[in-house]
């Protein structure tokens, strides 16, 4: 695995051409998506291009430089999620989180991306992919998803593959959980689609701790039902 973003030239065919890909290691195209312009960090975007998905890696080429190009496999996509915040980016986009591998302060790094003339791509921490229609978000996103169950994290349990997909609507006002409950939930976090907002690809820590402060929540509430029964049995 190459972690980091990459610069990618190496294309094929006719016109702007498509990406070359790894056909020897069975690599194939799973989406393309043309009209989507890319943000490198806090850079300003780059003219639209396309955007080429394979079960390995993201590739977004220039329609108008064939030398202009980048990539980042799956496994360096820490998270990825729908943004239509207009505080976060003006524009709907697919955001994602890149691993880098370098112990380097992100905000340094970011900051210099943007500064210097010549990008070290291999730093950038941050990527947004904007559609020119924003309606192509969802499909974006289920193939992001897709492929990012085809590229665990490697030597986790088992137990560990499934990645998290947090839904609202899944955390029922109601529902009390013991241990086991608790597992299930993870299950339906990681399965279900509905209404997503993001996806990590391997770190488990964050949807635990929603899971944990939504228990405690409802247990804190259930100790109060009691509470209130035992007073109204005494009076």
């Amino acid at each position: 695995m190459v972690l980091g973003l990459r610069k990618f030239t190496e294309r094929s065919g006719d016109g702007a051409g498509e990406p070359v890909l790894d056909t020897a290691n069975e690599e194939e195209l799973m989406h393309v998506q043309s009209g989507v312009a890319i943000v490198l960090g806090a850079r300003a975007p780059d003219s639209p291009g396309t955007l080429y998905i394979s079960n390995k890696q993201v590739v977004w080429l220039s329609d108008v430089d064939k030398e202009r190009g980048y990539a980042v496999d799956f496994l360096a996509i820490s998270l990825h999620a729908v943004s239509r915040d207009p505080e976060a980016y003006p524009s709907p986009c697919i955001y994602a989180q890149i691993e880098t591998g370098a112990d380097e302060d992100v905000e340094s790094a970011d900051s210099d991306a943007e500064c210097n003339e010549t990008l070290d791509v291999s730093q950038i921490t941050e990527m947004r992919l904007v559609p020119s229609d924003p309606s192509h978000l969802e499909s974006l996103f289920d193939i992001f998803c897709e492929c990012a169950e085809l590229n665990p994290e490697p030597n986790e349990e088992r137990e560990e593959e499934h990645n998290w997909i947090f839904s609202a609507d899944l955390l029922s006002d109601d529902a009390t959980m013991n241990e086991a409950e608790e597992g299930d939930l993870q299950w339906q976090l990681a399965e279900n689609l509905g209404n997503p907002i993001g996806y990590s690809n391997g770190n488990h820590e964050l949807a635990h701790s929603v899971l944990e402060l939504r228990i405690s929540d409802q247990r804190f509430d259930d100790a109060d039902e009691m509470e209130h029964e035992v007073q109204d049995r005494h009076q």
